[in-house]
């Protein structure tokens, strides 16, 4: 059995989030003090070869995407995207109200590898709890001294799914209706304001303290040599153990569901699991052997994303399942692009025929062709992994669609 390897969660439980002085005790700044001591150049290049990408869905190399900023561009900016929209998603919550320091410490190493002066952490609008707790940590970390010149400011989201998408969330920033925007240019040279912007959320830049601290090649040691380091994962629906962990990306999706969760609560059958929160696929049991880095969940179809792993027991009415989701997308769709706008839309109204007993198998088809376009011609993520649930299943559940397919 694999066991838990804890780095963005190494203080969680171990200290008091409402009190700096637990985080310095434990050994909190020093990775700041150290990449203060750097070249910024220098910095960037650690980070690289720490191979640490994206803990949210794009899975981008942190430190290369960090490199896009231009040096002397004027003002730049640190955003964090703490708008945990995905449904069955609280991974970054809980990263921040068990060790808020780590999320701040993070943010001002990222602040002097691109010469920022000023960060912003966008919080989702159902955790004005969650931006207390981060307001006063802010206000800690200035009365200690360690942020330097570095400010940090919490904004709070207004609900809107679509803010998930960084330049999404840049225009509701700026105070603009919350639509992604046309890409190039891409934030790390014209991002809030005009300006160059490193967008990361939580679980990323938590991770750099330590990636400082202990070096480039101690982090790229752990886990899988693709994606290097370890996840936060959240386990929810039918298993025994609903939990919060933290293991190498090494480990199997059937490590996390029978030896961290337990297996199937009340000893039914495994049926599948979901990766990532809402917009990921439907996984069967025969691919149970996964592991759960970015690359080898794209290799069979689904995405590691979020982090959240949503199992579904033998009961579980998969179809009914992929209607609400195919429901929730297309309330979430911002309407800026065509192809999410109406695709969404037309999603949801074949699954409803399907799921109330009266489609076709034209109908199961055409839904096919339009998740294949949606996944080529979407503006955004949003409207690229809304087909996922539905193409996934069709691929490993498809004897439930056709069972409810209208007799001819």
């Amino acid at each position: 059995m694999i066991e838990e390897k804890r780095i963005v969660l190494r203080n969680a439980d171990n200290i008091d989030p409402e009190d700096i002085k637990d985080y310095l005790q434990a050994g909190g700044y020093r990775g700041l003090e150290k990449a203060r001591s750097m070249r910024t150049i220098d910095l960037i290049e650690e980070v690289k070869k720490s191979g640490l990408r994206g803990r949210g869905g794009a899975a981008f190399n942190c430190g290369l995407k960090w490199s896009f900023v231009p040096p002397n561009r004027g003002a730049t900016f640190v955003v964090c995207n703490l708008d945990e929209g995905e449904p069955g998603t609280y991974k970054d919550r809980t990263i921040v109200q068990k060790d808020p320091q780590t999320l701040l410490e993070g943010m001002a190493i990222c602040a002097h590898a691109i010469n920022s002066k000023q960060g912003y952490i966008y919080c989702r609008g159902e955790y004005p709890y969650v931006v207390e707790l981060l307001n006063r940590a802010i206000g800690q970390a200035k009365e200690a001294g360690v942020l330097g010149d570095f400010d940090i400011e919490v904004r709070m989201g207004a609900g809107a799914y679509v803010c998930g998408e960084e330049t999404a969330l840049i225009e509701s920033l700026e105070g603009h209706r919350g639509e992604p925007r046309f890409k190039p240019p891409f934030p790390g040279v014209e991002g809030l304001w005009g300006q160059p912007t490193v967008v990361n959320n939580v679980e990323t830049f938590a991770n750099l303290p330590e990636i400082v601290l202990n070096g480039g090649e101690w982090y790229a040691a752990i886990g899988a040599p693709n994606y290097t380091g370890t996840k936060v994962l959240t386990l929810t629906g039918d298993v025994k153990n609903r939990i919060f962990i933290e293991v190498p990306t090494t480990t199997t999706l059937r490590e996390v569901v029978f030896g961290f969760g337990g297996g199937i609560k009340d000893d039914k059958k495994f049926k599948a699991v979901q990766v990532g929160g809402t917009s990921g696929g439907f996984i069967p049991e025969h691919l149970l052997d996964t592991q759960i880095d970015a690359d080898s969940m794209r290799s069979i179809g689904a995405t590691l994303g979020t982090g959240a792993v949503f199992v579904m027991d033998e009961t579980r009415d998969i179809v009914d399942i992929v209607t609400r989701i195919a429901k929730f997308f297309e309330h979430e769709s911002c309407g800026k692009c065509n192809p999410c706008r109406e695709g969404t839309y037309r999603a949801y109204e074949i699954m409803k025929k399907i799921n109330q007993g009266q489609a076709v198998a034209q109908d199961i088809d055409n839904l096919t062709v339009l998740g294949r376009v949606m996944e080529k011609a979407c503006l955004c993520g949003l409207g690229q992994a809304a087909p996922s649930p539905t193409l996934t299943t069709l691929q490993h559940f498809y004897p439930e669609y056709q069972a409810r397919l209208r007799a001819q």
